[in-house]
């Protein structure tokens, strides 16, 4: 099914915003949170460094009429600036037509 979804970039805070719309929307996050610290790093790579780890790669929640707002952090310590409005439209059509 065609949706549209709403993408915010945080600087380092998504999840405790997105735990507050939660709070807001009283819906579930979809699927787990996903954190940087979660993927694997190539081997002889060093893990992630602890700041990052436990930040949110991708996070998904449902709110009113099946809009689904996304999210994710954006840390400077990756190159990544967070200027703006912050926000991305997602399409997802039922075709590439």
């Amino acid at each position: 099914m065609a949706r549209v979804s709403t993408w915010f970039h945080f600087a380092g805070d998504a999840e405790g915003a997105f735990r507050f719309y939660q709070s807001v929307f009283r819906t579930e996050f979809v699927g787990p949170l996903k954190r940087f610290g979660d993927l694997p790093t190539a081997p002889g790579q060093p893990p992630w460094p602890a700041e990052r780890a436990g930040m949110i790669m991708n996070i998904s929640l449902p709110i009113l009429g099946g809009h689904v707002i996304m999210g994710n952090d954006a840390p400077a310590s990756m190159g990544q600036r967070i200027q703006g409005n912050n926000v991305t439209l997602h399409l997802e059509p039922d075709t590439r037509r």
